[in-house]
This record gives C-alpha cells, sequence and structure tokens, in this order.
C-alpha cells in the first residue's frame, strides 16, 4: 500500500494522535492497583483524561469511534479508568437529510417511503456514526423502527480501516511494545466486527436468531425483523415503545417485583453463552430497554459474539469453578485455554494472584460480589504476566459486567451470584442429559465399532514392529527402572489379553463339542474356559481402572 497524496491527511492525524498518547497512561500495562480499584484515584492524576481521549476519537472520525468502543471490551489492554469512558463513547454526527434517506431507502427496497409505509417521521429519533433510525407505520398499523445506514460511510470506513491495517503491521515490524499489544490483530478484529456490522441484512438475521433462542424467556423482549424491508443498508424491525433500563423511576422499582425480569435476564445471556454459542455482544444500559408490559428489550444486534462448542464447554467449567470459589480448578482451565511461553511467564506467580483474587471474592457478601469484575481482574492479571486469555472470555467479562450494573440498578438486593451459581448447575446437567440422547449414543457406538474393527490390526502391527525392533521411543529423560516396569507391564498385559481372546475362541469351538459333562446345558470343558476368560478380563480391567491410577496419584 502506497502513501498516495489523497491519504496524507489520514496519516499524520494518526501520527500526531499516537504522539500525543504514546508515554500516557493509555499504554500502560493495567497494574494491581489498576485493578483494584478505578475511583481510587482522582483524574488529576492522569497525565492525558479518558475524556480528553474520547473527545480525540471523535475528531478522529467515526471508525476511530468504533475502535474506541472496541478498546473498551478489552481489559488486557487498556487501565480501568479509560476503559470505562470508552465505553460510553458516541460520536456527535448530523442528521441525515430526508431527501438522502427517501432516496436510499428505494435504491435499496425497491419503493418510495410513502407508497411502504402509512407514515414515516422525518426527524430521526436517534443518529449515530453509521446510520441513522426513523420512526413508522405499517399500513397494517404495526409501528416500526427504520435504520438507514448513511451514504459512503462503507467506503469511509474501508479507506480508514485499510491505513491502520497498514500501520499496525509496519508497527509489530518494528516495535516490540507493538508485537506485545498484538496491534494489528486488534485492527483485524476491528475491521472484522465492523464489515459485519455494516452489513443490516446481517444485523435482521442475529435479531431472528437470538428471538427465537429466548423464547422461553418470558421476560424478554427481542424486535422482530420484517425481512420484507430489510437490506444490506435498511433494516426495519418492531419498534421498543420504553425508557433505557437504568431511566427506570425509583417508584415503579419500589412498587414492582423486578426479581423475575432480573432473572431472565441473567439466565437469558447465560444460556446465549454456554448453551447457543451466540450471544449480543454489546448488552451496555442504553441497549437494554425496559417495556410498557414490563419485558426487557435487547436491541443493537449489530455485535454479536460466537462461542465453539469447546469454548463454551470452558466457560461452563470455568463458571462452575467461579460459583464453588475453587481456585484450584479455575487455574486448570484458564492455563489450558490460554497461549503463553512457558519459559518466560512464572506460572506459579499466576496461580497465587488468581488463588488470592478468588479468596478474596469468597469473602465479600453475595450482594456485593461481581462476577464480572472478577472475569475482567483475572484478564488482567493474565495480561500483566504475558498470558494471552481469548477474547471470548474478555467478551464473556464485558458482558457479566454490564449485568452487574443492570442488576444493581433495578435490584440492589439481588444475588446474582446464587442465581449463576444455580443456573449454571442446571445448564451443566442440562448438557449431560444431552449427551445421553439417542442420537449422541449413536455416535459413541460408532466409534466403538470403528475401534473394535481396528485393533485386532493394530496390535497385530504393534507386535510385529516390537518384534522387528521397529519401535522408537523419543524421551526427554527416563527413569530406566520405571520405564522397563511400565514396558514389562504393557507387554503382560498384551500377553493376558491374548490369551483371553484364546481362551474364548477355543471355548466358543468346544461349545459345537458333544459332550456327557454339561454345566448349565453347555459342555463342561467349554463352559470353564468361559469362566477363566472372564476372571482374567475382569482383573485386567480392575488393574486398569483403579490400581493404576492409584499408582498415579501415589
Amino acid at each position: 500500500m502506497n502513501l498516495i497524496p489523497e491519504q496524507y491527511d489520514k496519516y499524520i492525524r494518526f501520527f500526531k494522535f499516537m504522539a500525543k498518547y504514546w508515554n500516557s497512561d493509555v499504554f500502560a500495562m493495567p497494574d494491581e492497583d489498576a485493578v483494584i480499584s478505578d475511583e481510587e484515584k482522582s483524574i488529576e492524576e492522569y497525565e492525558d483524561s479518558p475524556e480528553e481521549l474520547v473527545e480525540d476519537l471523535k475528531a478522529m472520525g467515526p471508525t476511530y469511534v468504533k475502535l474506541g468502543q472496541l478498546l473498551s471490551t478489552r481489559p488486557d489492554l487498556l487501565p480501568p479508568h479509560f476503559m470505562k469512558a470508552l465505553a460510553t463513547l458516541q460520536d456527535d454526527v448530523d442528521e441525515v437529510e430526508y431527501g438522502v434517506v427517501e432516496e436510499i431507502f428505494k435504491e435499496e427496497i425497491g419503493l418510495r417511503i410513502s407508497k411502504a409505509f402509512a407514515s414515516f417521521d422525518e426527524k430521526p429519533i436517534a443518529s449515530a456514526s453509521i446510520g441513522q433510525v426513523h420512526k413508522a407505520v405499517m399500513h397494517s398499523g404495526k409501528v416500526v423502527a427504520v435504520k438507514i445506514q448513511r451514504p459512503n460511510i462503507r467506503k469511509r470506513f474501508i479507506e480508514d480501516l485499510d491505513t491502520l491495517m497498514h500501520l499496525s503491521q509496519k508497527a509489530e515490524t518494528y516495535s516490540e511494545t507493538a508485537r506485545d499489544y498484538a496491534v494489528h490483530s486488534v485492527i483485524e478484529e476491528l475491521r472484522y466486527v465492523l464489515l459485519k456490522e455494516l452489513d443490516y441484512s446481517l444485523e435482521a438475521q442475529n435479531l431472528s436468531i437470538l428471538k427465537e433462542n429466548l423464547k422461553e424467556f418470558k421476560y424478554l423482549f427481542i424486535p422482530a425483523p420484517i425481512s420484507d424491508y430489510c437490506s444490506s443498508r435498511v433494516l426495519t424491525m418492531e419498534f421498543v415503545q420504553g425508557n433505557k433500563i437504568t431511566q427506570v423511576s425509583p417508584l415503579k422499582r419500589i412498587e414492582m417485583d423486578l426479581d423475575p425480569l432480573v432473572d431472565d435476564l441473567v439466565k437469558g445471556y447465560l444460556k446465549q453463552i454456554i448453551v447457543d454459542g451466540f450471544a449480543h455482544a454489546d448488552p451496555h444500559p442504553g441497549n437494554v430497554y425496559l417495556t410498557p408490559e414490563n419485558k426487557v428489550a435487547l436491541m443493537d444486534l449489530g455485535m454479536v459474539a460466537k462461542f465453539s462448542n469447546k469454548m463454551q464447554e470452558n466457560i461452563l467449567k470455568l463458571m462452575i469453578a467461579l460459583s464453588n470459589y475453587d481456585s484450584q480448578r479455575v487455574n486448570e482451565v484458564l492455563l489450558s485455554i490460554s497461549e503463553y511461553d512457558e519459559n518466560k511467564v512464572d506460572e506459579s506467580l499466576f496461580r497465587k494472584s488468581i488463588e488470592r483474587k478468588i479468596q478474596e471474592s469468597e469473602n465479600q457478601k453475595a450482594k456485593d460480589l461481581k462476577t464480572g469484575r472478577i472475569l475482567i481482574e483475572i484478564n488482567q492479571l493474565a495480561a500483566k504476566q504475558g498470558i494471552h486469555i481469548p477474547v471470548e472470555l474478555n467478551i464473556l467479562g464485558k458482558i457479566l459486567l454490564n449485568m452487574d450494573q443492570i442488576v444493581a440498578f433495578l435490584s440492589p438486593e439481588y444475588d446474582m451470584h446464587n442465581t449463576v451459581k444455580n443456573y449454571v448447575q442446571e445448564l451443566m446437567q442440562q448438557r449431560m442429559h444431552d449427551d445421553l440422547k439417542p442420537g449422541n449414543m449413536m455416535e459413541l457406538f460408532l466409534e466403538m465399532k470403528e475401534l473394535t474393527e481396528n485393533l485386532p490390526f493394530r496390535v497385530n502391527k504393534f507386535t510385529e514392529n516390537l518384534a522387528e525392533n521397529k519401535i522408537k521411543i523419543e524421551v526427554d529423560a527416563i527413569d530406566e527402572q520405571r520405564f522397563t516396569d511400565a514396558f514389562q507391564k504393557v507387554a503382560n498385559r498384551i500377553t493376558a489379553g491374548l490369551i483371553v481372546a484364546a481362551l474364548i475362541i477355543g471355548a466358543a469351538m468346544l461349545v459345537r463339542v458333544p459332550s456327557s459333562w454339561n454345566i448349565g446345558g453347555y459342555p463342561a470343558f467349554a463352559f470353564i474356559l468361559f469362566v477363566i476368560a472372564a476372571l482374567i478380563g475382569f482383573y485386567l480391567v480392575y488393574q486398569i481402572l483403579f490400581k493404576d491410577d492409584f499408582r498415579k496419584n501415589k
């Protein structure tokens, strides 16, 4: 990518921004003081205030506003006081003229606005960097929200993203700090998320999926898209009446029992993450409304998080360990899914830090326990020590942190920790039950069938290679006596297995031979051979399942 003249301004603005903040607290790796508290330090203690960073990002343009919003979900990259400011980052943009809105709608949908709707408010009810939202009424009487994408916004975003991609790649080439922060990966993630968010047809699809996934929760509401009036630049969906969840009046919070709503909200997000693997990734209070029907409405599905089956299992294990204050298990799960250099990372120090963090949370009262904050702090501790925890756990921490804020506002005495603990255990039981369904059992039987079919060939091949001295074993260090004992044990068990097989085959053949001495209707000698084979088999199974495990633990 060459520095052509019209790109000069983008590069100059970027370098001015970096020159201002390079040596500031923005790029200071979060330490324990930062982890412990955001509020204990005053703004004057920081060289550049979070509010100043927010204003500078706004001046840089909508792409950098989105970058700031993305960084607000990365506690491993920024100190908490900057994350808090970036989480509320919204750009100040002018409204798109109604004539342009009408033109875009006709171009995308193929109808004039006056034909599609009985009425359409020319004044937008919300305006952001990517698009603006208008209220409309369909000919059926249904009230809808129509989101129209800004003209040429895709081109502007792609140009800015290309600039950032080029600069981040060069930065990692020459700067160790940039490599430590994985700057290029952060920009790649921004590009992926942003290009998805620019496609409104994907957001319409996300709304439909989430509405179906959460249909069992009667207090949750997901606006349905109007598919005939949706495209990559136009999104039409049910209009959500009500107020932001954090604007509920104190009187209503006193008069109403909001615990059932909070229950559904918390369980709904746990189901999204652990069961469905498809979650609303930006549940800040501005995207969560309370409707007149006293339902919690989730909006803005432009950003969603997806979790693989393996990651869902790991998150389930982690949540169970956290709910039981099992620091050893938390450490095992985190280290098993993280990337780190064993030669550079002090694993014992990390384990000790996590143990202290879990012990601190165990001594807190249930209503003061913040599961999301604990995960954020664990991420920060890991980042400080060079352990790269999967980004999915950052998203999980951010989601639960937002849940903490909403729950604390709606029902300050609500025991969120207990709800998480009980529901996670319920999900664990459900997952175990699902594993026993006929479809899953059939898959297990097929695996066992394949193993049974291939086992004789593999044993034969192994013994053949063993006889021809073709077996090679590579080890870093050998305890000769233990190695010899282990090898002898394997040889003995293979021999015993062959003897069992020979006894069974011989007994099967003798069953067909007439005999005057029978036991239970079978030739006595064949019956005895079967009994001997069974006893040897049971003994081998006992040795494998119990004795070997005991020796290993010892």
